[in-house]
């Protein structure tokens, strides 16, 4: 009879390594939470939890909901706007330990968890107030849900799944993919099949559906705004070969080897799927999410981020690798690689989270901008919104030239006076030009309040290429009337240039047509842009 101290010490290791990292790395992200500056999307989303609603141009109205829940609870600022989301991470390598436990043991439990920590997606995650968060934990929830009930019949774990699910609605238009990957196991896996028996599943699904009335509404108020822009407006919908690098991307998001073991894990969980529970759930889970997304990347969005798109696929296959490489028959060589690829993991962990607290610091910042590694998004807001806040008096109207930087400056400024964003370019890039519109902080509105009054106009020199910078600024003279220079901010080296100008709100539109070269040379403000990138 084997001796149960001998099972039992080794376990207790490693739940004492799971508690201990963390604990770690939660107090890690608490800092950098309560330190690092919101990025345009962070801020955006501030602003739309000022303005609770159904749902909003780029988004379900989750992360507005529990960014508005943050700071009534823990007022404004940088902590208060983000301790839902870090309570949320903090949640998903318990939920990846749950997980692993019931589908293999106690041991491939912590194993698992202590894996999800050092995953730089997962391991970071909670640190922005970002939809991801709620997203990802609720999918994984679901997961859970879903080998539960694929084991047992049973009332509470169809309502867990249907919970889940709908919280994913609730929080981006990226529910869909579990709602597939959900579809498939259900379609071609035995197990799944058996479940549309089961009143669990219908349960599942009727809850579910609860998660899609805001959506649904929202779109008919917006006249389909967060439709057209998920679906058509962000996506060119053609095939384009830069997409092929998405292994690369993965791979350096994953770290290298850790991404070579998930993928030989998932080929297992393949193999093995017809053996039933709990390689079904994964395989299918695993397999859908990676595949579906490569081969949507192919022809979607390449614009934007988008390594962060696969990771519920990694998150099963955690519980994978220890229960196949850390067994008594495993060899030496195995253990060997599967610790490797935990220490690499590590290793792009303690990089990712050591990048955000140099953001953090103007002087971190300074430092990598020396390593051609410039924290932009992080950057400069603060001061553009000091000089805003203590030079200009408070009956005039600030404007910023793009929805970015409004959100950043009022945020930074606290909501005390409305910002106003001019109709640039990337406000419909980005989706946000019908939410301003809604808002009437756009300029129809600033028209509407203020035309004739005086304004304060803050110009982003840096916040496009310079082909498309250069074709917008060209047009800033249209947007104020007798513009006079107030001030100029260049900072790390001119990487981020921030120009101030006062005027008048005009009374009329603008046109929208491409300035002239004649019209470029005569606005100041253009020449004051072209001569700071001429010089740097």
């Amino acid at each position: 009879m084997r001796d149960r101290s001998s099972v039992v010490a080794p376990v207790a290791r490693w739940r004492a390594a799971f508690v201990v990292a963390f604990v770690t790395q939660l107090l890690v992200k608490i800092v950098l939470a309560a330190t690092l500056a919101p990025f345009s999307d962070e801020a955006f989303y501030w602003q739309e939890s000022r303005h609770l609603a159904w749902g909003y141009s780029d988004l379900p109205p989750l992360t507005a909901w529990l960014i508005r829940l943050g700071e009534t609870i823990a007022g404004h600022g940088l902590l208060g706007m983000r301790w839902p989301f870090l309570l949320l991470g903090a949640t998903l390598p318990w939920i990846v330990m749950r997980f692993a436990r019931e589908a293999f043991d106690v041991r491939v439990g912590w194993q698992a968890g202590l894996l999800c920590l050092a995953l730089p997606l997962a391991g970071t995650l909670g640190v922005l107030a970002l939809p991801d968060v709620p997203l990802t934990v609720a999918i994984m929830l679901a997961v859970l849900a879903l080998q539960r009930m694929a084991a047992a019949d049973r009332r509470r774990n169809g309502l867990l799944l249907g919970v889940a699910l709908g919280f994913a609605w609730l929080t981006h238009y990226r529910a869909a993919m579990p709602m597939l990957v959900g579809l498939g196991f259900l379609a071609f896996a035995p197990r799944g099949r058996a479940l549309w028996r089961r009143g669990g599943l219908w349960l599942a699904l009727a809850v579910a559906s609860l998660g899609l009335i805001p959506l649904l509404v929202s779109n008919w108020q917006q006249r389909g705004a967060g439709l057209a822009f998920q679906l058509v407006d962000r996506n060119p919908w053609q095939f384009h070969t830069s997409a092929l690098v998405q292994p690369l991307e993965q791979a350096l998001a994953c770290t290298p080897v850790l991404y070579a073991l998930l993928l030989w894990a998932a080929w297992q969980a393949w193999r093995r799927r017809r053996a039933g529970a709990p390689w079904d759930v994964i395989a299918f889970v695993a397999v859908g999410f990676l595949g579906l997304y490569f081969v949507l990347g192919l022809f979607a969005d390449d614009l934007r981020f988008r390594a962060h798109w696969p990771l519920p696929g990694y998150l099963p296959l955690l519980a994978v690798l220890p229960a196949l490489l850390w067994t008594d028959r495993a060899m030496r060589g195995a253990r060997r690689c599967l610790m490797l690829g935990l220490g690499v993991a590590v290793l792009g962990q303690a990089l990712g989270l050591a990048y955000l607290a140099l953001a953090a610091t103007p002087g971190g910042a300074t430092r990598l901008a020396g390593w051609k590694a410039f924290p932009y998004a992080f950057v400069g807001w603060r001061e553009a919104a000091l000089q805003v806040d203590m030079a200009h008096p408070g009956d005039t109207a600030v404007v910023a030239d793009n929805f970015a930087l409004a959100a950043e400056l009022d945020f930074a400024l606290g909501g005390t006076r409305p910002v106003y964003s001019l109709d640039s370019p990337l406000n419909i890039k980005h989706g946000r030009a019908p939410q301003l519109a809604i808002w009437h902080r756009d300029e129809a509105g600033l028209r509407a309040a203020h035309a004739g009054q005086p304004m304060l106009l803050v110009a982003e020199e840096t916040a496009q290429s310079e082909r498309e910078r250069l074709a917008w600024q060209g047009t800033l003279c249209r947007h104020i009337g007798a513009p006079r220079a107030a001030g100029r901010l260049d900072l790390y080296d001119g990487r981020k240039r921030f120009a101030f100008y006062r005027g008048q709100v005009p009374a009329v539109a603008p046109s929208t047509s491409p300035a002239s070269p004649a019209e470029r040379e005569a606005c100041p403000l253009w020449r004051a842009a072209h001569a700071a990138d001429t010089a740097r």
